[in-house]
């Protein structure tokens, strides 16, 4: 099987590839990446050992992808994955859809025209922000979890927001993309008879990380409480009780090889997977974490609200379940210890990271 990689440098392209080339033979597996991500260029040359071929070209470009080998199928991980992004002044509105957007117009081409199979990953974050601020939550063991009093929504179940769950904006311009990526995948699914998988992925989290306050929190938050970094719980009264859950990329590898080689059958395309209410954490559970594993360091509050921010996300992964047979395998407990291994091995990750 030949398998092309978007965004293959980042911390999930890279993850993926070694995962699906550990576990099954005789894959040729190619990737582009525009390096554009502080860090990702540390991932190129083991890749390239690996005997995973790395292109340097970028999806906003259809040329690069027109220059590009054959695929059977395409994973696309290319993506600003920042919530924040638009808004924060790295980069521009502008190239946030260009990026996430007329990017997948473009891997779309591509997989029209080799007549690939995608399988695009997308995000828990194309649900209603207004609707997940919302939620019923109370607060237990210094974490919000959902009020137990039969208030939930249309769309969340004790295991989490189900794909049913609202998905009116505001998202934010990384989730609107996403959504909007999401309709055109499909659509070209049906118009030109291609097989496609949309997955929609929690907190992605595991060692190499490239974490920030706004995307990888968890590899950020290690990195930083190890490093004796300030830092801060913003918003919601700055106590830290907001909540994510955690998936590793190599749980999520065992279902994209499910998905690339199932046949032809009348399945939802669109499925949540991420780690759940056993792999989910608030900010002030992980500090109590990283106090226990590195000594305790002081984090300041800050209650002003950040744009975009939700207290709860937990993503109902029932519907891949039921569909792929498909369950985490990676605890909480093995993630976060990964992260702090890497650390520790890693005393400059945060500077790689664009945080330094």
């Amino acid at each position: 099987m030949k398998i092309l990689v978007t965004g293959l440098c980042g911390f999930v392209g890279s993850s993926l590839a070694r995962a699906l080339q550990e576990s099954h033979a005789g894959l040729t597996i190619t990737g582009i990446d525009n390096f554009s991500r502080p860090g990702s260029t540390i991932n190129r040359g083991e890749l390239a050992r690996r005997g995973i071929t790395v292109v340097h070209g970028d999806v906003r470009n259809a040329a690069d992808l027109d220059a590009l080998p054959d695929a059977d199928w395409v994973i696309d991980a290319a993506a600003n994955p920042s919530v924040l992004a638009g808004v924060d002044g790295r980069v521009s509105a502008r190239q946030v859809l260009e990026h996430n957007l007329w990017g997948t117009v473009n891997v779309l081409e591509y997989c029209r025209a080799r007549r690939a199979g995608l399988i695009l990953l997308s995000t828990s974050r194309v649900y209603s922000i207004r609707a997940l601020a919302a939620l019923p939550l109370t607060v237990v063991e210094r974490e919000y979890r959902l009020a137990s009093d039969g208030s939930r929504p249309a769309g969340v179940t004790g295991a989490g927001v189900t794909e049913a769950f609202s998905t009116e904006p505001p998202l934010s311009l990384y989730g609107s993309t996403k959504l909007a990526s999401e309709y055109l995948a499909l659509e070209y699914g049906e118009a030109f008879g291609l097989p496609v998988w949309i997955d929609r992925c929690g907190v992605l989290a595991g060692a190499g990380q490239f974490g920030r306050p706004d995307q990888g929190i968890f590899a950020f938050w290690i990195n930083a409480h190890l490093r004796r970094r300030p830092m801060a719980y913003t918003g919601f009264s700055g106590d830290g009780y907001q909540v994510r859950d955690c998936l590793h990329p190599r749980d999520l590898a065992t279902l994209l090889w499910t998905q690339m080689n199932a046949p032809a059958r009348g399945l939802r395309r669109v499925q949540n997977c991420g780690g759940g209410v056993d792999r989910s954490l608030s900010l002030a559970r992980l500090t109590e974490w990283c106090d226990a594993r590195f000594g305790a360091h002081a984090v300041r509050r800050d209650p002003s609200p950040r744009p975009f921010d939700i207290p709860w996300m937990i993503v109902d992964s029932a519907l891949a379940h039921a569909q792929w047979d498909w369950k985490p395998s990676i605890s909480l407990d093995a993630i976060v210890e990964e992260i702090a291994r890497h650390a520790e091995l890693h005393p400059e990750w945060l500077e790689l990271s664009g945080t330094g």
